[in-house]
C-alpha cells in the first residue's frame, strides 16, 4: 500500500498569463507582440472570467489545493498605481477556494511583470527589489488566511530567459524559442546551449529579492513563504562529472541555497538530462519523448527531490509543478503513477514533502506556443468549454485515497 499522509496536499498549478487573457500590461504581452515566432496568449483559457469553474472541476474531482499566481501587471498597472479592483478579484478567488475546502498556494510572480518595470531595466535594476517589495507588500493585503505563498517562480528558469535574450541580441538572432520547448531536431544543440550557462551573480540578486519578500510576508501574514524552482534533475555522462557541478550550481544549486531559511521550497521537475564534458546533452529521439522534445523520465521528480533536499540542508518540499506534456491522457496516468512512487519512495528515506500539484489543470498558452498539453483539463480555444480528462478523475480517486492503489481507469 502506498499510503502518504493525512495532512498530504493534493492539487493542480496553473499561471495566470497563460490561462487568464489579456494580460495587456505584463512584459510577455509587449513579448507576444514584437517576436517573430511567437504565438499570441490572446484570451488564452479566459480564466479570468472562469475561475470559479475551474476550481469547481478541481475540488469535485477529488483535489484538495489548487495552485494559481496574482498577476502583478494588473494589480500594480503603474508604478505605486494599485488597482483595489484587481486585488478584489484575486481575493474573491481565494475565498472560492475557501468556499470548496481547496487549500489555495498563491504565487506573487508567474515569470511576467508590467512592462513599466521591464522598461526601467527589470530584474537587474538597481531599484528591482524595492520595487517589487512595494509590490509584495500590497498584495499581503488580500492573504488572510493562506497557508501557502511563493514569491516568485522558476528565478532559475527567468534568468536563463534573461540570458538567452541577451545572447539572442547580441547574435542579431529575434527569433523566439521557448525555453519550455527543445524544437526541431536542427535547433535542439543551440536551444540547449543557451540554456546550458546561467550566471550565478543573477542567482545571487534573485536570491537576495526574494529574501527581502519573504520578510514582508512573514511580517504581514501568517503564511508560509518559498520559492519555486526548476529542477533538471542533471546527471553526468562519462567524463561530464566536473561539467555537471559548473552547470548545476549557476543554473539550480545557488537558488537551492538560496531556499535555506524558507518555510519550504517548490520543486518543479519534469524529465531529466545528462551533462557531458561540453554541457547539456539534447534529449535522443525516442517514440516516448513529449511534445516538448524531453524524454519521458517520471523518476526526475525523485531525483530532483532528493537534490533540493540536501543542497537546502533540509528545507521542506512542495512539489509546486510535475507533468507531461501529452496528447495521450493513458501516457499522463502511466507518468504522474510512477512520479509519485518515486516520490513516496523519498519520503520512506525520510524527506519531509508536504504535497504534490501537478502542472497542468488545463491545457494552456506554453510560453510562446499552445500546442503542448499538459493539462488535466482540455479547453476549447473557441467556446472556452472544458472538458475534464480521466487523469483529472484518476488524480482525484489517488487524492481522495491519499495512496496509489486505485484503478487507473475512466
Amino acid at each position: 500500500m502506498t499510503t502518504f499522509p493525512a495532512n498530504f496536499l493534493w492539487g493542480a498549478a496553473t499561471a495566470g498569463h497563460q490561462i487568464e487573457g489579456n494580460n495587456v500590461n505584463s512584459d510577455w504581452w509587449a513579448r507576444e507582440l514584437t517576436m517573430p515566432g511567437m504565438e499570441l496568449s490572446g484570451d488564452a483559457c479566459d480564466s479570468y472570467h472562469r475561475y470559479r469553474e475551474d476550481i469547481d472541476l478541481l475540488a469535485d474531482a477529488g483535489l484538495t489545493s489548487y495552485r494559481f499566481s496574482l498577476e502583478w501587471s494588473r494589480i500594480e498597472p503603474a508604478p505605486g498605481a494599485f488597482s483595489k479592483a484587481e486585488l478584489a478579484h484575486y481575493r474573491r478567488m481565494i475565498e472560492h477556494c475557501f468556499a470548496r475546502n481547496v487549500t489555495p498556494v498563491v504565487t506573487l510572480q508567474h515569470f511576467t511583470t508590467p512592462q513599466w518595470f521591464a522598461n526601467d531595466g527589470g530584474w537587474l535594476a538597481p531599484d528591482a527589489s524595492e520595487k517589487f517589495q512595494r509590490y509584495v507588500k500590497e498584495a499581503t493585503t488580500i492573504l488572510d488566511g493562506v497557508e501557502w505563498v511563493v514569491t516568485m517562480n522558476e528565478p532559475n528558469m527567468q534568468a536563463a530567459i534573461m540570458t538567452a535574450m541577451r545572447r539572442m541580441q547580441l547574435a542579431g538572432d529575434a527569433q523566439w524559442q521557448s525555453p519550455t520547448v527543445e524544437g526541431t531536431e536542427e535547433t535542439k544543440q543551440t536551444h540547449s546551449d543557451f540554456l546550458t550557462y546561467a550566471d550565478p551573480e543573477i542567482g545571487r540578486a534573485f536570491t537576495t529579492i526574494h529574501h527581502a519578500a519573504r520578510e514582508i510576508i512573514r511580517a504581514n501574514t501568517s503564511a508560509k513563504v518559498g520559492w519555486t524552482i526548476a529542477a533538471g534533475a542533471l546527471t553526468a555522462a562519462p567524463g561530464g562529472e566536473e561539467k555537471l557541478l559548473e552547470i548545476r550550481y549557476g543554473k539550480e544549486d545557488v537558488y537551492w541555497e538560496g531556499s535555506r531559511g524558507d518555510d519550504f521550497v517548490g520543486v518543479q521537475a519534469y524529465s531529466s538530462q545528462q551533462v557531458d564534458a561540453n554541457g547539456l546533452v539534447p534529449h535522443p529521439p525516442h517514440p516516448e519523448n513529449t511534445l516538448v522534445g524531453t524524454a519521458y523520465r517520471p523518476d526526475a521528480l525523485a531525483v530532483a527531490v532528493r537534490h533540493a533536499w540536501e543542497v537546502t540542508g533540509g528545507v521542506p518540499v512542495l512539489v509546486t509543478e510535475n507533468g507531461i506534456a501529452t496528447s495521450d491522457d493513458e501516457q499522463r496516468i502511466r507518468y504522474t503513477a510512477e512520479a509519485l512512487q518515486g516520490l513516496h519512495q523519498t519520503m520512506n528515506e525520510g524527506i519531509d514533502v508536504r504535497g504534490y500539484l501537478h502542472w497542468s489543470l488545463l491545457d494552456n498558452f506554453e510560453w510562446g506556443h499552445w500546442e503542448p498539453t499538459f493539462g488535466l483539463i482540455a479547453v476549447d480555444r473557441e467556446t472556452f468549454v472544458r472538458s475534464p480528462k480521466p487523469s483529472l478523475a484518476w488524480l482525484g480517486r489517488v487524492a481522495q485515497s491519499n495512496n496509489l492503489d486505485v484503478e487507473v481507469s475512466a
